[in-house]
């Protein structure tokens, strides 16, 4: 499977992986998933350490690095996307969760996400909580 991870799991998966469910440590150390980033959630993470977050405490520049070097495959942000906005119900306010929704529904992937919110949307997302 090809899936995308929401911001918060891919932080817990690079810092905290105590934190992720069993169902979401089995889906990340599959073999046979290709692992996606999105440039949205560098966004958002960058925003949020700003705002001086406690959630957020990490370099930013060292997690992209690390996720390239393991094998992570970065999806950035394109027009095509942003359009997929308008198509999504207002289910979840969150603008990087609905980029991220947006993003998984154009280009195949499955959103992996902790968010009950986000999982309201039901494909393409995989609800690991």
């Amino acid at each position: 499977m090809k899936l995308l991870l929401d911001t918060h799991i891919l932080l817990w998966a690079a810092g905290e992986p105590e934190r992720l469910s069993k169902r979401a440590h089995t889906l990340l150390s599959s073999p046979e998933n290709t692992l996606f980033f999105s440039a949205a959630s560098f966004w958002e993470i960058v925003i949020k350490l700003g705002l001086g977050r406690r959630d957020f405490r990490v370099d930013p520049y060292r997690l992209r690095k690390e996720l390239v070097a393991h094998g992570y495959v970065e999806l950035p942000v394109m027009a095509e996307h942003v359009l997929g906005l308008q198509s999504l119900p207002p289910i979840h306010k969150g603008p990087f969760d609905r980029i991220l929704l947006a993003q998984a529904r154009s280009e195949g992937l499955l959103l992996v996400t902790a968010d009950a919110a986000v999982a309201e949307y039901g494909e393409p997302t995989i609800f690991v909580r």
